[in-house]
């Protein structure tokens, strides 16, 4: 996989429309945002214009819709927005609200994409960080057989699969890969209610803004045209009919639009993690309080991954990614000067190496004969090498190529390391590589604990 840089919108675009659940008329304004601003949330309504950033860390209750909290403000009914940009793949992007809900438009995430389509998409200078699932994720609310499982893969992925007590719409199945065009397939999809739940909702205000032109109603049983008289009052339409299952002849963008609408509250719902991440998600009979409480679990995961003094979790028994034959082949220096063992594990950004440190090291021979400890020097070379590796790979024929390290900087030892110890560096690009040079931040560990970390920069040079 290549290195992927953050991405936001090129302009500002503003869509207007009613709010399913307050009914009140609103207007969102997307703009462009710095890199690794996020999705954040301006209320442009309320005095000081606060912000709220759309992360599950201030998701406080959800009643059949997305809600964020903070200082007492309120915002609701986000999932279909940040799904739009989620899909097409925005990093970062700030919307101004003018009231606490988002429109529902069409019920769907069309009208996002259309216009983030028109404005288009703008590559920035950072690099996009990706949480790597690693271990099994799960959710399971017993009462209601929801259940989110999120496994490792190589990719994100959304398989979806929902099931009612309905004879028109019992199960259905949708699924969402990088082989499937979200603005096609699932962007369009519009949010569905049983026709049975319709005036349960009305009557609790619920459903405000709801109209039969913004979501599918399902009828899955016999009505009176009294009652469809009575339901086009209430929604304010001189006529309603059931045409397949489905009220007003809404004609269907999809047979199983309902599952795909689905995985789209899926999508937007766990961009609340707030990071890109590769992993598939398995979500049965999914609703926005499991999706939401998913996105909280991620979410810690999350910044438990990307926390600065955090070992990375790794199998030291596993299959090495590059062995140290592989390594020689990449670089050039050799014992007793070839300070890292194997890698593990690599992807556009970062890079995982190990290094078991022995008492056979010559250098234990003088530092110190009576208590032997690694020097620092040495633990900052083997950084620098297994980051070399990391260059490297950014190349065509790396081993055509040597990586030179101009600075080191902001070297830090924590603890000693002695005989017997296991050295795992960590090294993380803090930008892209430009004209050749880059700059990475290195971390080295020894079980749990950070033993050592540093700043380098270095040139990418063709050999000679």
């Amino acid at each position: 996989m290549g290195v992927v840089k953050q991405r936001t919108i090129k302009e500002a675009f503003t869509l207007s429309g009613v709010g399913l659940h307050t009914g009140v008329e609103s207007t969102a304004t997307f703009k462009p945002a710095e890199p690794n601003t996020g999705y954040v949330i301006k209320r442009v309504d309320i005095e000081g214009e606060p912000i709220i950033p759309a992360n599950a860390d201030y998701v406080k209750f959800v009643d059949r819709a997305s809600c964020l909290e903070k200082d007492g403000i309120q915002i609701f009914t986000l999932e279909h927005a940040l799904s739009a940009l989620y899909g097409c793949e925005i990093d970062n992007c700030l919307i101004e609200l003018n009231t606490s809900e988002l429109p529902i438009l069409d019920g769907s995430a069309k009208l996002y994409v259309e216009q983030i389509e028109k404005v288009g998409i703008e590559e920035q200078d950072e690099l996009r960080e990706y949480y790597e699932v690693n271990e099994k994720i799960s959710y399971k609310d017993k009462e209601t057989g929801t259940e989110l499982t999120i496994i490792p893969d190589d990719d994100f992925s959304v398989n979806v699969l929902i099931s009612y007590d309905s004879p028109y719409l019992s199960n259905q199945y949708a699924c969402f890969d990088k082989s499937i065009n979200y603005s096609k397939e699932i962007s369009t999809c519009r949010t569905f209610v049983f026709l049975r739940e319709l005036e349960f909702l009305h009557a609790n205000n619920l459903i405000k803004g709801g109209d039969l032109e913004n979501a599918i109603v399902i009828v899955d049983r016999e009505v009176t045209q009294d009652e469809l008289d009575r339901l086009a009052d209430l929604f304010n339409h001189n006529k309603v009919e059931v045409k397949q299952g489905v009220l007003n002849n809404l004609k269907l963008s999809f047979d199983n639009e309902p599952a795909r609408h689905k995985l789209l509250d899926v999508i937007g719902d766990l961009a609340l993690c707030g990071k890109f991440f590769r992993g598939r998600v398995i979500a049965t009979k999914p609703g926005h309080k499991a999706n939401t409480a998913t996105a909280k679990i991620l979410r810690k995961k999350i910044k438990q991954y990307f926390s600065k003094d955090r070992a990375p979790k790794v199998n030291l028994n596993a299959e090495p990614l590059m062995d140290v034959n592989k390594i020689k082949t990449l670089l050039p220096h050799r014992p007793p000067f070839l300070l890292v063992d194997k890698v593990l594990t690599m992807n556009e950004t970062s890079v995982i190496g190990v290094k078991n440190v022995t008492m056979n090291e010559p250098f234990f021979v003088g530092h110190f004969p009576e208590e032997p400890v690694m020097p620092g020097v040495l633990q900052v070379e083997a950084m620098a090498q297994c980051g070399g590796l990391l260059v490297l790979s950014m190349v065509d024929e790396p081993e055509k190529y040597s990586t030179y390290f101009m600075t080191q900087d902001k070297i830090k030892f924590r603890r000693k390391v002695v005989p017997g110890d296991t050295l795992i560096f960590r090294l993380d690009f803090l930008g892209p590589i430009r004209r050749g040079i880059a700059h990475m931040k290195g971390r080295a560990y020894v079980g749990e604990n950070l033993v050592a970390e540093a700043e380098f920069m270095a040139q990418i040079a063709k050999n000679k």
